[in-house]
């Protein structure tokens, strides 16, 4: 059968495209689809990011609907132009990947004539707010199915938003390792150091990053060839900032700000800390691993899945600055354990999780839904 028969027209949705989790996996879905068997497509609300040079270089189209309010007249234009091009364009599956669209652009979606509409949850609800909590519950009434990515959020889902499980399709992220070849070079962000303790993340309230800091500050005197690292921007940057100073840390504690270039910063941490507060399934700590960072977490959402306690990295209470630290002791003591486990940890992310294998597994999802279609 000719290839412009065979393709199916796949447009995956996202508010922007910027350093998220969430764009950052649809990106790497968007490029990594199997080309023979889908032309796949992009919509976002703001046109900017550092993905969409990524994509348009790929070839990928993006088309924008510039939404900037919840409810507002060029909302509903902006939504109308959305089912409008699904229907011109003849899409056949539209994928949501975050919560603006899931909200705000599904609905519109839905009115299309003949296209599969797909939710994501990537995240626990209790980071939307009242209205959007609704509204996700609203379009989960509308959508064929929700993807989500670890097993805690299909869980979180059946039990607390009364989600059918057969609607729920689980679909881990993936890694693209060829951006991520392990290498421990010191980037110069970082001071001198014999030992890094960082983060990469948006720096941003729920990622718990108070505790990552008070637990460093519980071992910083008794190792002080060690410092700490906060790879990332967002509004938690000058609070911490603040304590680094309060408590006479400030020539031991850098701050990087966003950055595309992930893996050359992981290559210069060597104790990668995720203290998340609320988390599903973590790009940056499965990027970590796979950059062979010593893992330690946050015993919340999908960490637990990505880190073997023991055995491919430490967990430790979430909010309990002196568990932490008593994991960075036993890191930073013994390096010769830190170093057998990390490479436990970088070989599990290269074996379970390369994208390859997440793009076969969407794939699989979206043949549920695409297999009859001619």
């Amino acid at each position: 059968m000719p290839e412009s028969v065979t393709r199916k027209r796949v447009l995956l949705l996202s508010r922007m495209l910027t350093q998220g989790g969430s764009e950052r996996q649809l990106t790497l879905m968007a490029l990594n689809l199997d080309r023979r068997r889908y032309d796949v497509r992009v919509g976002v609300m703001i046109d900017n990011g550092i993905r969409a040079d990524d994509l348009r270089a790929a070839g990928i189209p993006i088309s924008v609907y510039p939404i900037r309010k919840l409810v507002s007249p060029g909302t509903l234009r902006q939504g109308w132009a959305l089912k409008c091009y699904i229907e011109r364009e003849k899409i056949d599956l539209v994928h949501s990947f975050d919560v603006p669209m899931n909200a705000i652009g599904l609905p519109f979606a839905r009115m299309s004539r003949g296209a599969v509409i797909l939710s994501s949850q990537r995240a626990h609800r209790e980071l939307s707010d009242g209205i959007y909590r609704r509204l996700l519950r609203f379009s989960d009434r509308l959508v064929a199915g929700t993807v989500v990515n670890c097993d805690f959020v299909r869980r979180h889902l059946i039990e607390d938003e009364g989600v059918a499980p057969g609607r729920i399709h689980l679909c881990y992220n993936g890694l693209d390792l060829s951006a991520l070849a392990p290498s421990r070079a010191r980037p110069a962000a970082f001071g001198p150091a014999e030992t890094v303790v960082g983060v990469v993340c948006a720096l941003r309230p729920e990622k718990g990053l108070e505790t990552l800091f008070e637990g460093f500050a519980h071992v910083a005197a008794e190792f002080p060839a060690a410092r700490l690292a906060f790879v990332g921007g967002g509004p938690m940057r000058e609070p911490l900032t603040q304590m680094a100073r309060e408590r006479g840390l400030a020539d031991r504690v850098d701050f990087t700000g966003e950055t595309k270039e992930v893996a050359r910063m992981l290559a210069g941490i060597d104790i990668f800390v995720l203290p998340s507060r609320s988390e599903a399934l973590s790009n940056s700590l499965m990027e970590a691993m796979a950059m062979g960072c010593f893992a330690i977490a946050s015993r919340v959402g999908g960490n637990p899945e990505l880190v073997t306690d023991g055995e491919t990295g430490l967990l430790f209470e979430r909010d309990r600055p002196e568990d932490l630290a008593r994991a960075l002791r036993q890191a930073l003591r013994n390096p010769d354990w830190r170093r057998d486990l990390a490479r436990a940890g970088e070989r599990r992310m290269r074996t379970e999780f390369p994208v390859e294998r997440a793009a076969q597994r969407m794939s699989e999802i979206y043949e549920l839904f695409l297999g009859n279609r001619a």
